[in-house]
């Protein structure tokens, strides 16, 4: 069987499970089976079926399984936000059509030879500093629950931040490639433009309070500049570097004290800056194992509409599918991650030259730090950062460009399979 035809196999599996999903929920509010349920899922396996007719034409030889488990995640998240808010759902399928339309474009346009983006790589790494520039300039940024991270264009919202971390990576896996033998040896001018555009990126965001963000991009600085270089004195003299920039920013952002407090002393704080950290871990406890069921989690008070955690269905949405979902469920959620993560890698393993392979383990590890941590922060194994999940997580920007890092997997696969099957 053929990648193209054993990915539209997975999808129509991934449709059959949106379908009872749907069913599920609407069971639980209306208690019949709606129509409408099966209309959804339709509709999500039609929206699908044109990306995998796109990447049939533009990426033949892609890995077969990387859109499926995108669909798969991005379907679970649309109906448990349905579950939350329809109005929200209806948006939230909104931004998937535009997303899977940018996605199919990046295909089409990228597909012949995506490696023309390694000559504007200077371009890139300036554009991901000006985009994190934006929401820091008055009259553009807007504050979100304590950070300056989104952007108001009208009626329009959105985190530049997003789109950043794709540019950066192209950046950094151009850059890496030319320089990594030099870089290598240590020597400082050759780590200079580097250093520059990292160090203005770290300084936007910290001027933000943007500071999930922070992490990830550090983070996958120091896994690019390992894979480039592999030494793993980087990677130690980063640790370093990470371990005395959190010092010194604790002491200067009551924001960060605030969050590692309440990381610390969560049920100290639990009425107050701790609230909804404390509600997520009550959340979590009472789905058990087998979890509640979609639609039968308890996530507001009899006659109130308000919910019991703030911002669920985009920072929290991950306690409320371990509630509905169980154990088993958010497990299973998990292990999705875990399997694009792996195939992700493998890619990187199989492609024959150093841009292709940077950009695979950047796009691949960025995809991977961004779920570790928005879970670690719900159920407390790292301080809370306002980052979402991917394609689980209710926003447009979140959506969109992690459906252009899925693109970008899927053109580094299909060169790397071309090239070993015309071997």
């Amino acid at each position: 069987m053929s990648e193209r035809n054993r990915e539209l196999l997975n999808l129509i599996v991934v449709a059959m499970l949106t379908a009872l999903g749907f069913a599920s929920v609407y069971i639980a509010r209306q208690a019949v089976v709606s129509t409408a349920s099966l209309s959804y899922a339709a509709f999500f396996f039609a929206l699908y079926l044109v990306a995998h007719f796109v990447a049939r034409y533009a990426v033949p030889h892609a890995d077969p399984y990387l859109l499926p488990m995108a669909a798969l995640l991005a379907a679970v998240g649309v109906t448990e936000i349905y579950r939350l808010n329809p109005d929200n759902a209806f948006k939230q399928g909104l931004w998937i059509v535009i997303a899977v339309g940018v996605f199919s474009a990046t295909l089409l346009l990228l597909g012949r030879d995506y490696r023309v983006l390694e000559s504007y790589k200077y371009l890139f790494g300036l554009g991901a500093i000006l985009l994190l520039v934006l929401p820091a300039l008055p009259g553009f940024g807007t504050t979100v629950n304590g950070a300056r991270l989104w952007v108001r264009a009208g009626p329009l919202q959105f985190q530049p931040g997003e789109l950043a971390k794709l540019a950066l990576i192209v950046f950094l896996a151009g850059y890496l490639r030319e320089k990594r033998e030099v870089i290598a040896q240590g020597r400082l001018k050759d780590l200079g433009p580097l250093l520059v555009i990292w160090g203005g990126a770290m300084l936007v965001l910290v001027e933000t309070n943007d500071l999930g963000s922070g992490l990830l991009y550090f983070g996958v600085f120091l896994a690019m500049l390992y894979v480039a270089t592999a030494r793993f004195a980087y990677v130690i003299a980063g640790a370093v570097l990470f371990v005395i920039g959190s010092a010194g920013v604790y002491r200067i952002s009551g924001h960060v004290r605030d969050r590692v407090d309440v990381w610390l002393h969560a049920f100290q704080h639990a009425d107050t800056s701790g609230y909804q950290l404390v509600q997520a871990r009550y959340a979590i406890a009472h789905g058990g194992i087998g979890g509640t069921g979609l639609g039968h989690g308890t996530f507001t008070a009899p006659g109130s509409s308000t919910t019991y955690i703030p911002y669920l269905n985009t920072d929290f949405i991950f306690a409320a599918l371990a509630q509905e979902l169980g154990l088993i469920g958010a497990a299973g959620l998990l292990l999705v991650y875990m399997l694009f993560v792996a195939r992700g890698f493998r890619i990187a393993l199989l492609t024959d030259d150093g841009f292709s392979k940077l950009l695979a383990v950047g796009l691949t590890f960025a995809f991977a730090l961004q779920a570790f941590i928005i879970v670690g922060g719900i159920i407390g194994l790292i301080p809370l950062t306002g980052i979402t999940m991917p394609f689980v997580s209710y926003g447009g920007s979140s959506v969109v460009a992690n459906f252009v890092l899925l693109a970008g997997l899927m053109l580094v696969s299909n060169r790397a399979n071309s090239v070993r099957v015309a071997t």
